[in-house]
């Protein structure tokens, strides 16, 4: 008789992919978006995960305040946020951003959610003063909340033309790829918390 893996090492770890564009897959087919394409590499390395799609295109932080509590449903037990950057594009002001995520990480927290912040950067047409505000941001809070964090979602893509549709803003599939192939690691991370926390 082989021993068998308890059940808990056999559920799927639930995540969702909380956030905007970026996530929801804008311009994109739903197999192609990063949520999709993260489960399918997830999966190829063994671990036994289901990926919510929760991006909503357009989305602000206080957009993302407003629906977080009946979007991650019950029984999820990490989120990947990523909000900030229609705040930033839209030159809202960076404290009001900051407050947001605060509460949005508080709020999953209490639920026992484990949280993985994707960190965004300002344009540098808004001018040092913000982008020093506004880069800050991530790391701040995932020092003062505990929670691992990936510090700028779209590194090695952001700029690269040939990874971004021509709006220059959203990554084509090879640029969702080159993202997923990069966060892996802070993922495999993330899901290693949800199994500590299982015990």
């Amino acid at each position: 008789m082989g021993i068998e893996a308890p059940a808990s090492a056999q559920q799927p770890v639930k995540i969702v992919a909380f956030g905007d564009s970026l996530l929801a897959g804008f311009g994109l087919k739903a197999n192609e978006s990063f949520p999709a394409q993260l489960e399918n590499e997830l999966k190829k390395r063994g671990h036994i995960v289901e990926i919510a799609n929760a991006g909503v295109s357009g989305d602000t932080t206080t957009g993302g305040l407003s629906r977080l509590d009946w979007s991650i449903q019950d029984g999820t037990e990490a989120v990947i946020l990523v909000l900030g950057a229609n705040d930033m594009l839209r030159g809202m002001e960076p404290e009001l951003a900051r407050k947001n995520l605060d509460e949005m990480i508080k709020r999953l927290k209490v639920r026992k959610i484990e949280v993985l912040i994707g960190g965004m950067r300002a344009a540098p047409n808004l001018g040092a003063d913000y982008a020093r505000k506004f880069d800050s941001i991530y790391a701040d809070l995932a020092k003062e909340h505990d929670i691992l964090i990936y510090p700028f979602f779209l590194d090695g893509v952001a700029g690269q033309r040939e990874l971004n549709m021509n709006d220059g803003i959203h990554p084509t599939p090879k640029g969702v790829s080159l993202v997923v192939e990069r966060i892996l690691p802070s993922v495999e991370s993330l899901i290693e918390r949800v199994k500590k926390r299982r015990g």
